[in-house]
C-alpha cells in the first residue's frame, strides 16, 4: 500500500525501494489469497528478478478464476509493466476480464485495452468485442476528457471504416478540448485518413473536415491562452506530427508572448517542453537563464536537470552562468539524488563541456556504480537501457576530455554486444557520397566505411591524407555489404582490425553524414551530441568533415561535378589553410 500511494505521488525513492524488496519477498508464502496476493504482485513483480517472478505468475495462473475483476485488471496492467510473455497467463487473465466485461467503467476497459496491445496480445474475437463496448461508451459520453479517451483506444483497434456516430460524438465536444485532447484526436483521426483511401481522396469527407476544425480550435486556443501555468499543463503530453505541422509555430509565438510569466516555478516544465520538441529559441532560452539564475535556490534541486536540458540537447552556448550556478546546487544536494539521474544529470553537463570533478568522482566510485546497478534492477527496461546508454557516453566523455581524474574505460564489451544488436542501414545519399569520395580520393579502395574508433564511436567515412594531401589507399577493399533483401548496409571494416599506423605527416579524417535528427527542427542549428562527437573524433586526431543533409540535398550542389567540388573543398580546404 505504501509502494502504491509512492507511485500514486509520482516519488521513487532508490534506497526505498531496496529496502522494500526483500520484505515484499518475505511475503511471498504468506499472500495466498487473491487480495493480498494482487497487491503483491504489483509491487513485487515489476523489481523481482526473472526466477521470482517466474514463481508469482505461476501462482497468479492458480489463482486467476478467483480474482475480483478490478483484480483482474490489476494484474493485466503489472504484466505489461513487467512485458510478460506468459501466454496461458494472459489467457487466462483476459478470460476473467472478458466475463467480466459489463462491471467494468470506460476508463478501465481503456486500461485493459491498453495493457493487451503493449503485451502484443492476438485475439480478434476479444477485440470486436471491446470495440463494440467501446463504440457503445462514445455514443453516451458527454464529457470531453472522456470521448479523447476513448477514441484514442478505438484507433488501436481494428477497424475497415469509422462510424458516423463516432465522428458525430467528436464534434459535438471539440470545442471544449484542451489542446492534449485536440493532439490525441488528431492523430486518431490521422491514423484513420491513411488507412482508408475513401477519406483520404475524398475532401468533403466527414474526417477531413473534422481535421481542419481540430487544426482551427486548437489555433484559437493558443491565440486567446494569457495564462502560461495552465498552458504547459495542456503542453505536456502534446507531441507528434500533427501538432509540429500545424500548432508549433503559433505555440512559439504564445510562448515568447507570455515570456513575462516565466518564473521559477514553471521554468522545468518550459524548458521539459522545449526540449522535447527540439526548437531552437534564443530569447526563451535568455529568458529562462535569467531567471533560474535569481532563483536557482528556489528550484528543488530535482528539478535542475530537466531546467539545463534544453540548453545542452539544443547546443546553447551563452549559459555559462546557468550552468555554474546549476553545478554549485547540484554538487550541494549530490547525496539525495536518485543513482540513475545523477547519471543522467552528468551526461548533460558533459554535453555542454562540463565535467565538475566532484559529480565525476561521485558516479565512477565502486559505491555508487554498485548502488546504480541494484537501483537499474528495480527500474523499467527502457529507463534501465537508457541510463546504461548514458553512463557509458558519459565514461567516454569523461575519459577523452578528462584524462586528468583518471577514470578507466569499462564499457569495452558493452559497447561490442550493443553493435552486434543490429546493422545500420546505409541511405541513398550516403551510398551517393561513398561513391563520390571514391571519384574525388582516385580510387574507392581510399575510402574505408562505417569505421569503429577506439571508444566505439561510428565514422560514416574514413580516409587518409599523406603530407602533401594525397590519398593513402587503404590494403583491404572497402564496400557496401547488400543483404539477402537488397537493403545496403554498412559494414564494420575496422572492427576487428588493428589501426594502421599513419605516415608521418599524414591526417586521419573523418567524413559524417549529418540528417535532420543532427540539427534543431526549426533551423540549421547543430544539436548537442553531434558537437560532442565532432569534439571527441578531433581529441582521437581526426581531422572531421560534417556534410549537412540541407547542404546535399541543395539545389547549388544538383550535379555531380558540384557535388565533387564540394567535397574536394571541405577535405582538402581545411587542410591546406
Amino acid at each position: 500500500m505504501i509502494m502504491g500511494l509512492y507511485q500514486g505521488l509520482q516519488f521513487n525513492s532508490c534506497d526505498f525501494n531496496l529496502a522494500v524488496k526483500p520484505r515484499l519477498t518475505e511475503l511471498i508464502d504468506s499472500s495466498t489469497d487473491p487480495h493480498s496476493f494482487t497487491k503483491l504482485f504489483v509491487a513485487l513483480a515489476p523489481m523481482a528478478s526473472q526466477e521470482i517472478r517466474d514463481g508469482l505468475e505461476n501462482t497468479a495462473l492458480l489463482l486467476a478464476d478467483e480474482l475480483t475483476p478490478h483484480q483482474a485488471l490489476a494484474v493485466a496492467e503489472a504484466l505489461q509493466y513487467i512485458q510478460s510473455r506468459n501466454l496461458n497467463l494472459l489467457n487466462k487473465i483476459a478470460s476473467v476480464i472478458q466475463r467480466n466485461l459489463h462491471v467494468y467503467k470506460p476508463v478501465e476497459v481503456t486500461r485493459f485495452i491498453q495493457a493487451l496491445f503493449q503485451l502484443k496480445y492476438q485475439n480478434p474475437e476479444l477485440y470486436a468485442k471491446l470495440r463494440q463496448i467501446l463504440l457503445k461508451f462514445m455514443l453516451r459520453s458527454v464529457q470531453p476528457y472522456e470521448v479523447t479517451m476513448l477514441i484514442r483506444v478505438l484507433s488501436m483497434l481494428p477497424c475497415q471504416r469509422l462510424e458516423e456516430g463516432v465522428i458525430s460524438r467528436v464534434e459535438a465536444i471539440v470545442t471544449q478540448c484542451k489542446l492534449n485532447d485536440l493532439n490525441t484526436i488528431s492523430i486518431a483521426v490521422a491514423k484513420w485518413l491513411r488507412n482508408d483511401p475513401s477519406y483520404r481522396h475524398n475532401t468533403s469527407s466527414k474526417c477531413v473536415r473534422l481535421l481542419q476544425t481540430l487544426n482551427r480550435c486548437g489555433r484559437e486556443r493558443l491565440q486567446k491562452a494569457d495564462r502560461l501555468d495552465l498552458l504547459l499543463e495542456e503542453l505536456k503530453y502534446t507531441t507528434g506530427e500533427w501538432f509540429e505541422e500545424m500548432l508549433l509555430d503559433e505555440t512559439m509565438v504564445t510562448l515568447k508572448r507570455m515570456m513575462d510569466q516565466i518564473h521559477w516555478t514553471n521554468v522545468p516544465a518550459l524548458c521539459h517542453f522545449l526540449t522535447k520538441i527540439n526548437h531552437f529559441c534564443p530569447p526563451l532560452l535568455d529568458r529562462i537563464a535569467t531567471v533560474a539564475i535569481k532563483d536557482i535556490d528556489k528550484i528543488h534541486h530535482w528539478g535542475i536537470y530537466a531546467t539545463i536540458l534544453p540548453f545542452s540537447v539544443l547546443n546553447y552556448d551563452s549559459a555559462n552562468e546557468l550552468y555554474d550556478a546549476s553545478i554549485q546546487c547540484v554538487t550541494a544536494h549530490i547525496s539525495t539524488f536518485e543513482p540513475h539521474m545523477l547519471v543522467l544529470l552528468g551526461y548533460t553537463l558533459a554535453l555542454a563541456d562540463y565535467f565538475p570533478e566532484a559529480l565525476v568522482r561521485e558516479i565512477f566510485s565502486i559505491e555508487f556504480l554498485g548502488k546504480l546497478d541494484a537501483e537499474l534492477e528495480n527500474l523499467s527496461d527502457a529507463l534501465t537501457m537508457r541510463a546504461r546508454l548514458r553512463l557509458m557516453e558519459l565514461n567516454r566523455a569523461v575519459c577523452l576530455e578528462c584524462p586528468e581524474y583518471q577514470v578507466p574505460w569499462f564499457h569495452e564489451n558493452y559497447c561490442q554486444q550493443f553493435q552486434k544488436q543490429g546493422t545500420v542501414t546505409a541511405s541513398p545519399m550516403q551510398q551517393q557520397i561513398h561513391n563520390m569520395l571514391g571519384e574525388v580520393l582516385g580510387g574507392i579502395n581510399c575510402v574505408r566505411v562505417a569505421v569503429v574508433t577506439p571508444y566505439f564511436y561510428t565514422v560514416d567515412f574514413e580516409c587518409v591524407l599523406d603530407k602533401r594531401l594525397q590519398p593513402l589507399p587503404y590494403s583491404e577493399p572497402s564496400t557496401l555489404q547488400i543483404s539477402d533483401r537488397g537493403k545496403v548496409h554498412w559494414g564494420t571494416s575496422s572492427e576487428d582490425t588493428t589501426r594502421d599506423v599513419l605516415p608521418p605527416g599524414a591526417q586521419r579524417v573523418a567524413v559524417n553524414f549529418l540528417d535532420s535528427k543532427s540539427f534543431c527542427k526549426n533551423s540549421h542549428h547543430l544539436r548537442g551530441n553531434a558537437l560532442m562527437k565532432k569534439r571527441h573524433l578531433e581529441i582521437l586526431g581526426y581531422l572531421v568533415v560534417q556534410v549537412p543533409h540541407f547542404e546535399w540535398n541543395s539545389m547549388e550542389l544538383s550535379t555531380p561535378n558540384a557535388w565533387k567540388e564540394y567535397l574536394k573543398k571541405n577535405l582538402f580546404g581545411q587542410l591546406s589553410s
